[in-house]
């Protein structure tokens, strides 16, 4: 008799894919044929050798046959996949370049900010200790007198200017574009390494982000410095946005499942959503808005008191001046270094960039989550494990803990009703 000789596959269902049944025909079974078999035998086993359909075994998980699978074919030709590739190495060399121009600036920015600090201070109470000198040595009052006046009008141009630029916030928007232009590199080096698979859609992503990134964080301080004092504060955008369908809504729960998406997940979504609108965001605005008055005070008031303080000293020993001019002048001294130490060594302009930052960081993953929500087809959205996998390392969470805000799904939950930030991180 002669014997069947089968090898044990796993293939997947036939009727799970369409490029599965495009590519999967027809497979041979092999034949051991005895050694006694007559040459009549032998060709009428032949001309029996079975040939086995794959749709006849659809309903089946593991198949016991050989089968020889096509490998996938690249997208495009191979000049049009260099082409692709040219490109976005391009792209990956001028990323390399912002990265380092961002951090050069960075670093001298925030020396601008420790020069200026100590400087202004310097001036401030140089010009205090002049005009309480000038009293016990009358014979130098004029020199002194003009000394202090000069420090205090220098103190008072030198905040003006300081107070405009707000070089912890330059110094700040610098450090945030480093990361950030860092992290695109290594997206795009991940795009390299999967050079079989890149289209123009990803050459044309990482275009626009580079684009949205210059925007977000210019290099030139004059002209196209960013308004350090807006009316408004808004969250800062650094990406590209994205492409949202109208009215984005849960799809019935007999079709969200598969690509690590359920109807769980969905709903833990869209109520983490709605915390870091209506709280996180929120929030953070507010305390935007808090720091950028307080800074929008003390920025007028400093040069304003040291102009005040150079004006008095000039009317000391005169005879309107009496004894008001040399405690006006300083006092006012004084002030004006305990204003400038508070708000440039307190650093208020970076700390106002973090409030604007923030806010930012969770109107982006409220994008992302819109965007995927809004995709009908499961299939063509991120996976959702290694999406949710993301976006609690983001917020500083555990993925099972984004499971606690499906409470809030709903479209009719309030603000009140969330008792904790969505965020541990900040």
């Amino acid at each position: 008799m002669a014997s069947l000789r089968v090898q044990n596959l796993h293939l997947p269902a036939i009727g799970s894919t369409k490029s599965t049944r495009r590519r999967l025909n027809y497979c041979r079974a092999a034949i051991n044929f005895p050694s006694n078999l007559s040459p009549k035998g032998a060709a009428a086993f032949q001309n029996l050798l079975p040939v086995i359909k794959l749709d006849e075994l659809a309903q089946n998980q593991q198949y016991t046959v050989i089968t020889e699978i096509t490998k996938r074919k690249p997208l495009g030709s191979p000049k049009e996949s260099c082409l692709l590739v040219a490109k976005l190495q391009t792209i990956a060399e001028a990323v390399a370049d912002r990265v380092e121009m961002h951090d050069i600036i960075g670093r001298q920015r925030n020396n601008w900010n420790h020069l200026f600090l100590h400087s202004i201070n310097s001036f401030a109470i140089s010009a205090s200790l002049m005009t309480g000198i000038s009293a016990s040595l009358p014979s130098h009052l004029l020199a002194l007198k003009l000394s202090s006046m000069l420090l205090l009008s220098a103190a008072g141009g030198m905040m003006l200017i300081v107070n405009k630029i707000q070089p912890s916030q330059l110094a700040e928007e610098q450090r945030n574009a480093t990361r950030l232009w860092k992290q695109l590199g290594r997206d795009i080096d991940q795009m390299l390494s999967k050079k079989s698979n890149l289209t123009k859609q990803d050459v044309n992503l990482a275009m626009d982000k580079v684009l949205a990134l210059d925007k977000a964080y210019p290099l030139p301080l004059l002209p196209g410095m960013l308004e350090k004092f807006p009316e408004h504060v808004e969250p800062t955008c650094w990406w590209p946005k994205k492409q949202i369908k109208q009215n984005p809504t849960l799809v019935n729960q007999d079709k969200c499942e598969g690509n690590g998406w359920s109807q769980e997940l969905e709903e833990a979504m869209t109520g983490l959503k709605n915390v870091l609108k209506m709280k996180d965001e929120s929030y953070y605005v507010e305390l935007g808005k808090l720091v950028l008055g307080i800074n929008k005070g003390l920025a007028v008031s400093g040069p304003a008191i040291a102009g005040l303080a150079a004006i008095a000293t000039g009317f000391v020993d005169a005879p309107i001046g009496g004894s008001w001019a040399p405690v006006a002048s300083i006092v006012g001294g004084a002030l004006v270094a305990v204003l400038n130490t508070f708000e440039h060594g307190a650093q208020l302009g970076m700390i106002f960039e973090i409030f604007r930052n923030c806010p930012g960081l969770y109107q982006k993953i409220q994008e992302e989550i819109d965007h995927n929500l809004s995709e009908p087809e499961v299939e063509l959205r991120e996976n959702g494990e290694v999406f949710a996998t993301r976006v609690a390392l983001q917020l500083g969470r555990s993925v099972s803990e984004l499971k606690d805000f499906a409470v809030f799904a709903s479209p009719k939950c309030k603000v009140e009703d969330m008792k904790e930030f969505a965020s541990k991180l900040f």
